[in-house]
């Protein structure tokens, strides 16, 4: 430990330097020990565990004249589904998303590598011909040039 002496103010400073990184000696993590020494206390819980605890609480709703009890995500999807029949896009677009998620679709993509079948085969040579058809129609000159006799 450096030692330290009082200055004039009657304060305990420290011998060597002190300034931005570099704190006086007495105020500085001893060796060994971190600066969260108690760390998280035991029992606290994370965004996802408050969420699906809250999500989970049922609640009393009231659909025409009957009351229903269920749990908030089931209300919050319900009305979900009533909005995006009512025709409201963006509760439509959050649907979608949400169902994509949820079940598992955004991972599913079609393999591109996978050998086409028969008539899918079939199909692409079709519009290849077609494709090639069409490129050779187009660079084929509208008008033909004149043979007459003129040459240099």
């Amino acid at each position: 430990m450096e030692p330290q002496q009082m200055d004039g103010d009657g304060k305990m400073g420290n011998v060597g330097e002190v300034g931005f990184g570099k704190p006086p000696v007495h105020s500085r993590f001893r060796k060994g020990c971190s600066g969260n020494s108690k760390g998280r206390p035991k029992g606290t819980k994370n965004l996802r565990t408050d969420l699906s605890e809250v999500l989970q609480e049922r609640i009393t709703v009231t659909e025409g004249d009957r009351k229903f009890r269920m749990s908030k995500q089931r209300a919050i999807v319900k009305s979900l589904v009533a909005k995006t029949l009512k025709g409201d896009s963006r509760s439509a677009t959050t649907l979608l998303n949400t169902m994509f998620r949820a079940l598992g679709f955004a991972d599913t993509a079609i393999d591109v590598e996978q050998p086409l079948d028969a008539n899918e085969q079939e199909l692409m040579e079709v519009l290849e011909a077609r494709i090639h058809r069409k490129a050779e129609s187009s660079t084929k000159p509208d008008v033909l040039p004149d043979n007459s006799g003129s040459q240099s």
